[in-house]
């Protein structure tokens, strides 16, 4: 495909009108962290009091930090990444990898540690991925990683805290 001029504009609409969407996407109250009895909870007042700002849209609304904004994209230290809500163990840090999509991206997580859901948002359908223990959004998986499981799950940096070995 030629790079023309109609081309550029087509892209800029097309990606105007999707940030759009995801900026306008319905924040119907506080914590709308994945739905279920979790074992570790939180009134919302006490989770804003313990996250930042960024943490808490995440964590909570489902939000999204922006790419190339976390440290821990950088992180290759050994250790434990954990939930920033609760501190449960998620995933081991030998199981990350640099994707290039600019946040921190692992091809498995560590038993019992995450939970799935259906995400319908952005007009198409992806998994998921919850801390087990508090709800908290981390992010999505995908099946574009590196095997031994081929899959990428795609976290959000906000919503980890590393713990080195």
């Amino acid at each position: 495909m030629a790079i023309d001029r109609r081309n550029v504009l087509l892209g800029g609409s097309a990606i105007a009108v999707l940030s759009a969407f995801a900026l306008l996407r319905p924040m119907s109250g506080p914590a709308e962290a994945a739905e279920g009895d979790f074992p570790f909870k939180l009134t919302d007042a006490e989770w804003k009091a313990k996250l930042s700002p960024e943490a808490y849209d995440v964590l909570r609304n489902e939000g999204t930090e922006r790419a190339f904004t976390s440290p821990l994209n950088d992180e290759h230290a050994a250790g434990t990444f954990v939930c920033a809500g609760c501190d449960r163990p998620l995933f081991a840090s030998e199981t990350k990898f640099d994707s290039g999509t600019g946040w921190p991206s692992f091809y498995t997580f560590i038993e019992g540690g995450i939970g799935d859901s259906v995400d319908d948002s952005l007009f198409m359908s992806r998994t998921e991925v919850h801390c087990s223990n508090c709800g908290g959004h981390q992010g999505h998986v995908f099946e574009d990683g590196p095997q031994p499981t081929g899959l990428r799950y795609c976290i959000n940096g906000v919503s980890l805290k590393f713990v080195a070995a």
